[in-house]
């Protein structure tokens, strides 16, 4: 009919979007989706506000310009940085930013056209990028990339290990990725010695050949039992150096004054922690909520560190611990956020003394569930430091000295509001991974003594739930007084990761519906029906890696893994500079201190989705130099069992070969596709697994080998497995892996395959 106005297109739904952009050859931005889904005007400012809503979850990323991409992926053009040079001496390059959970790609750049200088380490440049369609042994994405114009030419540095040679030392550099050696004149040593590790200044000088370079600084010998954490903070940039002006104000701190604090002191508050931890940030007590309309109901307490108090807004202190964003915890020693005589001494519950502190009173009803909170400015006096050990003991019945008088007033009600807690936990849905965490065993002179599986007890889940009361409390009472909020937000597991689920879960006949709102429950129900078995492990582990990576941000999305709608970080101010922010807010919402009301607060003069962006890049970065140390500790650890025989679970599968996990330490290593039996081994991404092309052999995820440790190198980390003599292998038929589903290469593949191999420092996946 005349007249009649034309119905809109639908609306596209996020997945819709992503492949979209996923198959389209040319860039994509806000404009050409609209067109390729014939979107109305008003459709489009619904678009704009949904691809935003995609940017700040992590399903999409923005790319140069306003286009956008695949998160983890590169733009076409991007700014890289020289990184090193590989065996062949080629180029390799690393993208400037990168702050995604996925492993950083690795960039070989094109020799530089003739006339211009080649590229050195430390070089900046601004190159054009294409994805070489393949991935390195430690699972980073190869990309090529050419030089369209150089921005800076540094002094670059390098760290390493100094060797002996004909009339010159050799550095050993401890990144594994860099396969090139530097020289090091003797008279450029600086005092160092073979078997020192040091830091290296590149010399100017010819691009061909190896580079020569002159020491700087003097970290360690390698005979010291502490280089792998020394290591870690120098390769990940960790600072360790407390500005003049921010130590000088923590030297200076004193006993905060009892004035406008409610004196919780003689409250039975104790500090629960690990057996090696040395700061005290958080103190609990419970009891019997006797309210007559709260039958069955608890009262807790959760008292945090009033770190606010000592570390003011733009003090060179706040602009240190900001810099920092968090501390960084490695087997043998700690990198504080905060000065020690902080972190140690006044923000630190230590027993028996006074301590001022922020705290949460929380009201469960019988089910678990927060019926009121209310935050005060305190003061504290700890009655105990106890540990999760003598805790649980306690209330097993194995009494010590330091809980005897504490087990009725102190902890026996800790654990009947935490039988609560865990009640509503179970009902809300919260997701239950159980996962072993690898703990390193230090004696007093820095030798490891042992690598075992890190023991959980009912008292670090108490502990736990008690702080996610508060933290919920937290962002609560932010939102009622409309103050600033730096949430911990967590999204649901991209469509990406989702699919490539529920295609290894189908392997294993295990199902997971499409087109139903994936909910953290689901997961557990997999997780229930595999406990117990030889797969719960490696499904635990898989369904750990489809999630997405917590973050800090103003934007509230909710918490996924933990199914909670409003959820911060307050519970630990010493050590995270994302829960000092929740402090302050608290303090300006309620009005508890007059001079932080009249100086403003963070957010007056800091850009809190910037900040929070800072600080999960922080958090990302302690993260992998403290794993980065354990495998260095423990492939010293291993480096005395080279030859022995190990139990093996394969824990991740990769066309270069497996990543095997040893069963009794939790210890990882690779073990080269060229070490398995004589075959050629076809990749079958879907069921994670190698499968021989002639004999039918598959080795997959989750597998049980007998291996044996080949090389242990504790200055990368890095072990190399091969099978056991009389380990048969896996049988030839596997009921979970059907023939015809891997990627079978063509002649032409192979060889490309090859060629690429090379680059990426692989064996070669034939055997002859």
């Amino acid at each position: 009919m005349a007249g009649r106005r034309k119905a809109p297109a639908p609306f596209p739904s996020d997945e819709e979007i992503l492949r979209f952009i996923h198959e389209s050859d040319t860039q994509v931005g806000k404009r050409e989706i609209a067109r390729a889904f014939r979107l109305d005007a008003q459709q489009k400012m619904l678009l704009k506000k949904r691809l935003r809503e995609m940017e700040l979850t992590g399903t999409l990323q923005r790319g140069r310009g306003k286009h956008f991409a695949e998160p983890g992926t590169l733009p076409s053009v991007s700014v890289v940085q020289v990184s090193g040079l590989d065996s062949d001496g080629d180029v390799i390059a690393k993208p400037v930013n990168w702050d995604h959970d996925t492993p950083m790609p690795v960039i070989y750049m094109k020799p530089e056209k003739p006339g211009h200088p080649a590229l050195g380490i430390g070089d900046r440049t601004l190159a054009k990028l294409s994805s070489l369609g393949d991935k390195n042994k430690d699972g980073a994405p190869l990309y090529e990339g050419s030089t369209i114009r150089r921005l800076t030419e540094t002094t670059a540095k390098v760290m390493g290990v100094l060797e002996t040679s004909s009339g010159h030392f050799r550095l050993r550099p401890t990144d594994r990725r860099a396969k090139a050696e530097v020289i090091i004149e003797f008279t450029d040593a600086n005092e160092a010695s073979a078997g020192d590790l040091v830091r290296a200044e590149l010399l100017p000088g010819k691009r061909l050949g190896l580079k020569k370079a002159r020491v700087i600084e003097r970290l360690a010998s390698t005979d010291n039992n502490r280089a792998a954490s020394l290591i870690a903070i120098h390769d990940h940039g960790i600072p360790t150096d407390f500005s003049s002006e921010a130590q000088d104000i923590a030297d200076k701190s004193k006993a905060a004054p009892m004035a406008g604090r409610e004196d919780l002191r003689n409250i039975p508050l104790i500090t629960i922690d690990g057996a090696d931890s040395r700061d005290f940030d958080d103190a609990v007590w419970a009891e019997p909520d006797t309210t007559p309309d709260n039958n069955g109901g608890w009262h807790l307490i959760v008292a945090i560190a009033d770190v606010a108090w000592y570390v003011r807004p733009n003090s060179a202190l706040d602009k240190d611990a900001y810099q920092r964003g968090n501390s960084v915890y490695f087997p043998d020693r700690v990198v504080p956020m905060l000065p020690e005589a902080l972190s140690n001494g006044w923000c630190s519950l230590v027993p028996k003394e006074d301590r001022p502190c922020m705290a949460a009173h929380l009201w469960l009803n019988a089910e678990g569930n927060l019926i009121r909170h209310r935050f005060c400015r305190a003061m504290m006096r700890s009655h105990a430091r106890l540990t999760y050990e003598q805790v649980q003991g306690a209330h097993d019945g194995v009494i010590e000295d330091a809980t005897e008088m504490l087990v009725e007033k102190a902890i026996s009600p800790l654990y009947g509001a935490y039988k609560c807690l865990a009640k509503a936990r179970s009902k809300r849905g919260a997701l239950e991974l159980d996962l072993p965490e690898r703990q390193v065993i230090i004696a007093e002179d820095g030798s490891v003594q042992g690598v075992t599986v890190r023991q959980r007890h009912d008292s670090h889940k108490l502990i736990e739930e008690f702080m996610i009361a508060a933290n919920v409390a937290a962002a609560e009472t932010l939102e009622k007084f409309k103050q600033p909020c730096m949430y911990r937000i967590h999204n649901q597991p991209s469509l990406e990761k989702m699919e490539a689920l529920r295609e290894f879960l189908n392997s294993m006949e295990i199902s997971i519906p499409k087109g139903q709102v994936i909910r953290a429950q689901q997961f557990n129900k997999i997780l229930e029906r595999v406990a117990g078995t030889t797969q719960s492990e490696i499904i635990n582990t898989v369904i750990l890696r489809s999630q997405s990576q917590a973050e800090y941000s103003p934007d509230n999305i909710g918490h996924f893994g933990l199914n909670l709608h409003k959820y911060s970080h307050f519970t630990s101010p010493i050590r995270r500079y994302s829960d000092l922010l929740v402090h302050r807010a608290l303090i300006l919402g309620l009005r508890l201190d007059k001079a932080l009301s009249q100086g403003g607060l963070d957010s007056d003069i800091l850009d809190f989705t910037e900040v929070g962006t800072h600080l999960s890049q922080c958090e990302r970065r302690a993260a992998t130099a403290e794993r980065d140390a354990v495998d260095r500790f423990i492939a010293g650890f291993m480096a005395g069992n080279i030859g022995d025989e190990f139990i093996g679970r394969v824990n991740g599968v990769t066309r270069f070969g497996l990543f095997i996990k040893l069963v009794e330490s939790g210890a990882e290593g690779l073990m080269p596709i060229s070490s398995l039996p004589n075959d050629y081994y076809v990749h079958d991404e879907v069921h994670q697994c190698l499968r021989g092309d002639r004999n039918g052999r598959v080795f997959t995820l989750g597998q049980n080998l007998n291996v044996t440790l080949v090389e242990a190198i504790p200055l990368t980390g890095g072990m190399i497995l091969r099978l056991s003599d009389h380990e048969p292998g896996p049988e030839r038929k596997n009921r979970a892996v059907k023939r015809g589903n891997g990627k079978r290469n063509s002649k032409h593949q192979k060889k490309q395959h090859k060629a690429r191999a090379r680059k990426a420092g692989m064996k070669k996946t034939v055997k002859k």
